[in-house]
């Protein structure tokens, strides 16, 4: 299954080993959901993982950013005409429609349309189990 997985997912699997995002960011690196990404998003992933705020250990930031590259599915995107409230989110959505992924994960959903697909981890994860 393809997936677009939004930085605060990212963010929360870190910081939080037993979390629900942390469980989607298990299943990417077991080979369970394939990550798609662009540019953009590792530029985003890599400058947000690395803020001293959250204090994580660079070889965990470099072999996360290197498995992406590695075993992930990188996207040429398109560019939709639509409005983003947030302007930062709307490189997750053109991966998400470029690569025909079946689902956007995103703790922030205000920010983007409101499609079925575009869930928060925790429905994503109920999607799964069912």
């Amino acid at each position: 299954m393809r997936v677009v997985i939004d930085t605060n997912v990212i963010v929360s699997a870190l910081l939080n080993a037993n979390g629900i995002p942390a469980s989607i960011l298990a299943l990417v690196l077991n080979g369970k959901l394939n990550i798609s990404y662009d540019n953009r998003i590792i530029f985003e992933y890599i400058n947000v993982l690395s803020r001293k705020e959250f204090c994580f250990d660079s070889e965990i930031i470099n072999s996360l950013i290197n498995y992406i590259r590695k075993d992930g599915e990188y996207v040429s995107a398109i560019y939709p005409v639509i409005e983003f409230s947030d302007k930062t989110d709307k490189k997750f959505y053109e991966v998400y429609k470029a690569g025909a992924a079946e689902y956007l994960i995103t703790g922030n959903i205000k920010h983007f349309p409101k499609e079925k697909t575009i869930i928060t981890p925790r429905d994503f994860m109920e999607i799964l189990v069912k």
